[in-house]
């Protein structure tokens, strides 16, 4: 047991089970992921499939099979296309389908881990939808409009799916036969209703498979939640087919709960979904299977925090072109905080972190005047194109930096020259006229009437943009005697882009805060991925990976995990506690935030998929039990997380320099560096040997 806080119990990682399916192929058991983003980034769903991919292989090894639809444009970087080898109850399945007509590529998915591959072309097999329907009609009552393409498609590739994993299961069972092995034992894996097809399908068909089911978000929540509908307090009170039929996705909404109800085993990713679950799809999840991250640790524990002071300069640069004219604040006393994601203004939580900046701006000016706060918002939109005074502020920067830089030169070689001499240089005779001119065209070029930009790009219907809207009812303009400066960035961000030139990863360790108020969230990767570098975020009870920090950790606060409350408080209470919370943060010195990252990255083996991925494990095995009851896993799995605590750090609360002998020690002259404080540094400091 460490002092600082409780580390993940060895013996219940999934870790334990990386054989790369060595045992796996002894029990002849096999293991497919269906999901309409494999290989196909469409939301975050893929984010979770396609970072599991490496734990998921490190375990069943191939054994495992990932199934998806065929789409050209992402396949092509995506997918290594290959046939399996011969003898391979996968390679005669998948030729038994192609004789009926059907396209089907296979191959590796290019992540790590390399899974192997199958994708279903789904127009092979649109010549068969009616029939497909009228099965569907017959068997589950659900009818599907001809006009819903979305779920035609889903249709297709359900029936396609189903259809070759019996197959699969009929080779399998012959090929067991003739090399005198044990009868396979077979669970497919099912995300989110677009991939639920291919179970109800089993399921009506009586399929010998193991299956599993798994929602990230139901389908009616995020449609209730997007109606600014006041949607936990009246959970239990919608009337769910009505409300579906209002929105005219009733059959959609058939095909999730009956993908909810089939199968052998439920699950969802986080307690929250699991609420939301039992309201609306009627039924609790059996498993809670919270979504991880792939962490990859630094051999130098201070090296992180090197990263984050070489991503923050080029935000400094950014910065300095964006507020050019009005850079009458100190980037040292900077502080940036973000916001990102998809542009769901509501339930992302972007209209009360704006609001919450508005009174943060009035409470820096009264108490810390000399800090300035530079909030990012990035939602991508429509645009026309980028600001031209954006484009003209980096311009003029870089006009002034080649300038300044010339005449660096140009003082540095009459200096050479003139200390070779024999004599002292004269500042006069350094600095030449004709320097000075250079200079100050530089400086009249900077001047601007006008404020900074709130947007880096021409907002499409900028003024009924919701983002746009709120700003200037807060009245943010960026103007001088505000301490709270706005940027709204409606792109993603690329290291190709020309005016931040970043990849998101890099943008999001330059950042000091992380804010997601979210009010709809089933898990919330964007504070997780803030953890996982060691970025303090702002979180909600109402977001999956809100809980689970509540849930695992004694006191999240002190480790950079700010949780609002979003469900038992008003809005105007939330809005409070969100700007207190931003302003306590503001109040920290360099030093305090430095401690605060290294405990904040410290969770980051709470956040792994080595860690997590045990309770994906635990549904196949519960899901394998209730079809082959006879089938006992080789190892004992269910070694309950629940236990897993992260205690209160010895160190805190943080903001205090002088509460107890404890609390982090003053700062001493020339010790603020961004990475001048390592772990022992710290332990040291806090008195802990």
């Amino acid at each position: 047991m460490n002092r600082r806080f409780s580390r993940v119990e060895s013996g219940a990682d999934l870790k334990d089970y990386f054989d790369r399916g060595d045992i796996a192929s002894r029990e002849n058991r096999w293991n497919f992921e269906v999901a309409w983003e494999v290989a196909n980034k469409v939301g975050g769903i893929y984010t979770v499939i396609r970072s599991k991919a490496y734990v998921s292989t490190e375990e069943m090894g191939e054994q495992l099979c990932m199934m998806g639809p065929y789409k050209e444009h992402c396949a092509r970087t995506e997918m290594e296309e290959m046939e399996f080898p011969r003898g391979n109850p996968l390679l005669d399945a998948v030729n038994a389908l192609r004789s009926r007509g059907y396209k089907i590529h296979t191959g590796r998915w290019l992540v790590d881990g390399n899974p192997q591959l199958i994708l279903f072309d789904i127009g092979s097999a649109a010549w068969k939808l009616d029939q497909f329907k009228n099965e569907m009609w017959e068997k589950c009552n659900i009818g599907i409009p001809h006009l819903d393409i979305e779920t035609n498609d889903a249709i297709i590739l359900g029936f396609m799916i189903a259809e070759f994993l019996e197959e699969f299961r009929n080779c399998a069972v012959s090929y067991s036969q003739n090399n005198g092995l044990s009868a396979p034992r077979i669970v497919a894996h099912f995300h989110e209703w677009q991939a639920g097809v291919g179970l109800i399908v089993l399921r009506t068909r009586q399929v010998e498979i193991a299956t599993v089911f798994t929602t990230h978000a139901t389908l009616l929540g995020r449609y209730l939640c997007a109606g600014n509908t006041d949607f936990y307090n009246n959970l239990d009170k919608f009337a769910v087919d009505e409300e579906a039929g209002k929105r005219q996705i009733y059959h959609r909404y058939c095909l999730e709960r009956g993908a909810t109800h089939l199968p052998h085993v439920f699950t969802t990713v986080s307690e929250i979904t699991g609420y939301e679950a039992e309201h609306l799809l009627k039924r609790k999840p059996d498993i809670i299977t919270p979504n991880g991250l792939n962490v990859k640790k630094f051999s130098a524990i201070h090296e992180f925090q090197n990263l984050h002071a070489v991503a923050k300069e080029k935000i400094n640069e950014f910065v300095r072109g964006h507020f050019y004219g009005h850079m009458d604040f100190d980037l040292d006393k900077t502080l940036y905080f973000f916001i990102a994601g998809r542009y769901e203004f509501g339930n992302k939580g972007a209209d009360i972190f704006i609001e919450s900046l508005a009174r943060l701006n009035a409470m820096l000016k009264h108490e810390k005047p000399d800090t300035t706060v530079v909030a990012f918002l990035i939602f991508p939109t429509k645009t026309n194109n980028f600001n031209v005074d954006s484009l003209r502020g980096h311009a003029v920067i870089k006009q002034l930096r080649d300038t300044i830089n010339n005449v660096q030169q140009a003082v540095g070689k009459r200096m050479f020259d003139t200390c070779l001499k024999g004599h002292i240089p004269n500042a006069d005779d350094l600095l030449q006229k004709d320097d000075l001119v250079k200079i100050k065209r530089c400086l009249f070029a900077m001047q601007r009437d006008s404020m900074p930009p709130v947007t880096t790009h021409n907002v499409s219907d900028d003024w009924n943009d919701p983002v746009l809207a709120s700003i200037r009812r807060c009245h943010l303009f960026n103007s001088v005697h505000d301490r709270v400066k706005m940027v709204f960035h409606p792109e993603f961000l690329t290291s190709t882009n020309p005016l931040f030139g970043i990849d998101y990863e890099e943008f999001v360790r330059g950042c000091h805060l992380g804010v997601f108020p979210s009010y709809y969230e089933p898990w919330g990767y964007t504070p997780a991925e803030c953890t996982v570098m060691g970025i303090p975020s702002v979180t909600t009870n109402l977001s999956g990976f809100g809980c689970f920090m509540e849930e695992h950790i004694s006191d999240p606060k002190s480790y950079g995990i700010y949780i609002v409350d979003r469900r038992y408080i008003g809005l105007e209470n939330s809005v409070q506690q969100l700007s207190s919370f931003m302003m306590e943060f503001s109040r920290l010195n360099r030093r305090q935030r430095i401690i605060q990252r290294n405990r904040t990255e410290r969770l980051s083996d709470l956040l792994d998929w080595r860690t997590l991925g045990i309770y994906y494990r635990q549904a196949r095995v519960k899901a394998l039990q209730a079809v082959y009851p006879d089938y006992v896993d080789e190892l004992t799995l269910y070694g309950s997380r629940n236990n897993l605590i992260f205690s209160r750090p010895h160190s805190e609360p943080p903001s205090p320099t002088s509460s107890r002998h404890t609390t982090p020690a003053p700062s001493v002259h020339g010790s603020d560096d961004e990475d001048s404080v390592d772990e022992e540094t710290e332990l040291k400091e806090l008195g802990i040997k």
